[in-house]
């Protein structure tokens, strides 16, 4: 007997149409399975033979080759459980083999029940774009598949359920389709409820409106964590195709909730210092997305960020500048999206009080120095918004005056925002911050003010190549904000001042005075 059985394959985000053939026969009983499947698939024989067996279906008698097309990529996890399960109930002549426009995805346990595996909802997108109807999957799993429209699926609790399925003895009810709730958009954080810091909140308005990446620098206890906490609560709704973008990516990751199929609020990942490289961007003999690509379409936010290793510090270079991280390893090569908004907040010493107008440093100047020397150049260089956190007045915490909220910013970043959308559709550009060079000049006009000015800053302050694209991206933001389509005088000299923190720290930042 022969029978093709099809599934889908993931490795990394990426996904692949797979089919289960089956070759049974009368013989000597036993289960072999090809086509470069790694020892997870290997030893799937075992679990499912228990799993038919405890659910009253002996399929002893037979010999069965199973063979994991296309037997060119390798074949890990344990996801094709479900698929192969199937391809011997086919072959045992316990469900029908008309199975055409169904595809089965799951681990199965050794008492029969199936079990939810990572990246459902990117599989289910992919049996959607190959002609797929059905699809199979535990029912854990099938909240997340349901996002996928197009197509029907099935959450299967057990073995026996998913055979009375197939045979039309009882029917399972497919899971409604996933719809996203005003709910969903909700975020309990405000800005309401942070005192003063009126400086920073504006440097974090631009910021938002533009995506560009940020550091604020302050003593302890200025509040650098809970102004970073808050900043998803400005950012701009994420549209459809962002959430399933990052939904994807938790998914692979075995983050995703039952309860939460879909990510609408845009993540916000908050990194250890201990992190090593691979937990930062990702790793592992199978690739696995780290923090980089989790807050993907978000904000990660590194705080004491010169407490970091520097040599993991390094590794974020390539990443911020391409939106991407390319993983490759012996068993392939993953890319894994990460178009992020960094957010590093710091001390400006290792006590906390360097420059500090109200407290002594009790730091050396080598301690100071080797402390900030932790942050190359190349890094400060990507960081396009430098803001300092002060200490918050008496008149600020004790007073009564409410702050401004985050609805308030937001609508002022959303018409930002809703600008940017107009001036890069069809380019694949989603914000200011990603303005390639080819575009920089066209999008990024100066008046002539603003050009004479830029031109004083460029000379004065040998601004790097990287520097100078990036202060102008941060202008055609502020200009962004004031509704204005020329770069004036005032929205390069603001861009400018956010990154005069490199001279006051480092030695070598901007400063026309």
């Amino acid at each position: 007997m022969f029978a093709k059985i099809s599934s889908i394959g993931l490795f990394g985000l990426n996904t692949f149409p797979v089919t289960a053939e089956i070759s049974a026969s009368q013989g000597v009983p036993g289960t072999d399975i090809v086509g470069l499947a790694d020892q997870s698939v290997q030893e799937s024989r075992m679990r499912i033979k228990s799993a038919l067996d405890n659910s009253g279906m002996k399929t002893g008698s037979l010999k069965c080759l199973i063979n994991l097309a296309p037997a060119g990529i390798k074949k890990t996890g344990s996801g094709y459980d479900l698929a192969i399960l199937t391809a011997l109930m086919t072959a045992a002549g316990y469900v029908p083999k008309e199975l055409d426009g169904k595809a089965f995805v799951g681990e199965v346990s050794l008492g029969g029940e199936l079990c939810p595996v990572n990246g459902v909802l990117a599989m289910a997108a992919e049996a959607m774009e190959n002609g797929i109807s059905e699809l199979y999957v535990p029912a854990g799993n099938a909240a997340e598949a349901s996002v996928v429209k197009g197509i029907r699926v099935f959450g299967v609790n057990t073995v026996r359920e998913l055979a009375d399925h197939l045979c039309g003895r009882k029917l399972i009810k497919p899971a409604d389709p996933y719809e996203i709730t005003e709910q969903a958009y909700h975020s309990a954080l405000d800005f309401a409820d942070v005192k003063g810091q009126e400086a920073v909140k504006s440097a974090i308005e631009v910021a938002a409106a533009g995506f560009h990446n940020m550091l604020m620098i302050g003593p302890p206890g200025t509040g650098k964590s809970m102004i970073a906490k808050r900043i998803p609560s400005v950012l701009p709704r994420m549209s459809f195709e962002e959430s399933m973008e990052t939904t994807k990516i938790h998914s692979v990751a075995g983050l995703l909730s039952e309860k939460e199929p879909l990510i609408t609020h845009r993540p916000f990942r908050e990194v250890s210092h201990t992190a090593s490289s691979v937990g930062l961007i990702g790793g592992g003999s199978i690739p696995k997305p780290g923090e980089i690509s989790l807050a993907h379409n978000g904000v990660l936010f590194l705080d004491e960020f010169p407490e970091f290793d520097r040599r993991v510090l390094e590794t974020l270079r390539q990443p911020l500048e391409n939106g991407n991280i390319v993983i490759s390893r012996a068993a392939g090569t993953v890319t894994y999206p990460c178009n992020i908004m960094l957010v590093a907040a710091m001390n400006p010493c290792p006590c906390g009080n360097y420059a500090s107008p109200l407290r002594k440093c009790t730091c050396t100047v080598q301690q100071v120095s080797r402390y900030l020397g932790k942050i190359s150049q190349p890094i400060l260089d990507r960081i396009d918004i430098q803001t300092e956190v002060s200490a918050v007045r008496y008149e600020d915490l004790a007073g009564n005056s409410k702050s401004e909220c985050s609805a308030a910013m937001a609508e002022r970043i959303a018409r930002a925002r809703e600008v940017q959308d107009k001036r890069f559709k069809g380019t694949g550009i989603k914000s200011n911050s990603g303005i390639t060079p080819d575009l920089l000049h066209k999008i990024c006009v100066l008046d002539e003010s603003a050009g004479d000015y830029m031109k004083l800053a460029f000379e004065k302050t040998g601004l790097s190549a990287r520097a100078y694209d990036r202060v102008l991206k941060v202008a055609r933001t502020c200009a962004d904000l004031e509704g204005s389509e020329l770069i004036c005088k005032r929205h390069i000299a603001r861009a400018i001042s956010y990154r005069s923190l490199d001279r006051k720290y480092w030695g070598g930042g901007i400063s026309l005075a």
